[in-house]
């Protein structure tokens, strides 16, 4: 199950540079692609406003 990014998101980039298998995209809140997520949990860790949860 993938990962999905909420309205707390605040488009610092944090969470792209984290996911090895480049499943978000940006824009005003960033997007995870859930066919591409492999619900690692890496992204989650490292958003700092807790925008990431599991879907």
């Amino acid at each position: 199950m993938a990962h999905i990014i909420t309205d707390d998101c605040i488009a610092c980039g944090t969470c792209i540079s984290e996911c090895p298998v480049e499943a978000i995209s940006e824009g005003d809140i960033y997007s995870i692609d859930p066919e591409t997520c492999i619900d690692c949990g890496t992204c989650a860790e490292a958003c700092p406003s807790e925008a990431i949860k599991p879907a």
